[in-house]
């Protein structure tokens, strides 16, 4: 299980504000985010076990995360969840990767996992339980972990809302500085008041913050190789900027590319 919480389309030039924490088994091998080979660019972390991701984002500004959830009947050998993740950023738009990961997950191969899939017009999670569900995001501040988006039933949402809504969070500078404070947060035995989960064999194993605001100057992707309450945020932006400038890019030459041929199509027509 993860706990993510987004805010979405509220701050000011800032579509995609995320704070993140991932819950694994501490003996399953992991690989820290980085540009992955092949096309479109993406930046992610890599499940070494099975070759999937928990989160990441692609050239064109798609962001993608998983978290496991419970489901009555699972396969005998169900696919695995972080590959259809790792999929799901090779899509263009959000909206793409939604209607795909509903279409994957209807075909009953995968354990019960939640996916949310988000870009600067479209986001949305795809519920797999029990039923496959699309939940269209509209602006404002959402969390997701084992259950359906935005129960608040749910304490550790519960308290990572009432956290959050402590503030004003109109900029990415407010929301990263209070989320990374919240997400470090340890939880009680029960699992109440605080976000880190600390046991004997599985817990909180890594954390991220991530801003893509319009300008890609200004993109942030922090990742904490560890409970974030013990392990200190590593910068990895530089990375994130470089995968972002890639899709900029190639707009830019079909951009170009368009004009040209407007370009010659009026000269004909003369």
């Amino acid at each position: 299980m993860c706990i993510l919480a987004i805010l979405y389309r509220v701050a000011k030039n800032t579509p995609i504000l995320v704070a993140a924490n991932r819950e694994e088994y501490y003996s399953r091998p992991t690989q820290a985010p980085k540009i992955q080979s092949g096309t479109p660019r993406v930046i992610c972390g890599i499940d070494r076990e099975a070759g999937g991701t928990w989160l990441g984002v692609n050239q064109f500004g798609l962001f993608a995360a998983v978290a496991n959830r419970r489901k009555l009947y699972v396969p005998p050998q169900p696919r695995s969840r972080g590959l259809l993740c790792r999929e799901l950023l090779g899509f263009a738009t959000a909206k793409e990767a939604a209607q795909y990961a509903a279409k994957e997950l209807s075909t009953g191969r995968y354990a019960g996992a939640n996916y949310i899939c988000a870009d600067a017009k479209y986001a949305a999670v795809v519920h797999g339980g029990n039923k496959v569900e699309i939940v269209e995001l509209e602006p404002g501040l959402h969390l997701l972990s084992g259950g359906d988006v935005d129960d608040l039933s749910d304490p550790r949402h519960e308290f990572v809302y009432r956290m959050l809504t402590l503030h004003k969070l109109d900029s990415p500078v407010t929301f990263l500085a209070v989320a990374s404070r919240v997400f470090a947060r340890p939880a009680d035995s029960y699992g109440r008041r605080g976000v880190v989960l600390v046991g004997p064999e599985y817990g909180t194993v890594s954390s991220t913050l991530l801003s893509l605001p319009k300008k890609i100057q200004q993109a942030i992707f922090q990742y904490a190789p560890g409970p974030p309450n013990t392990h200190p945020y590593e910068d990895l932006s530089a990375l994130l900027r470089q995968v972002l400038s890639a899709g900029r890019s190639k707009q830019k030459d079909k951009d170009g590319q368009l004009a040209v041929a407007k370009s010659r199509q009026a000269k004909n027509v003369r």
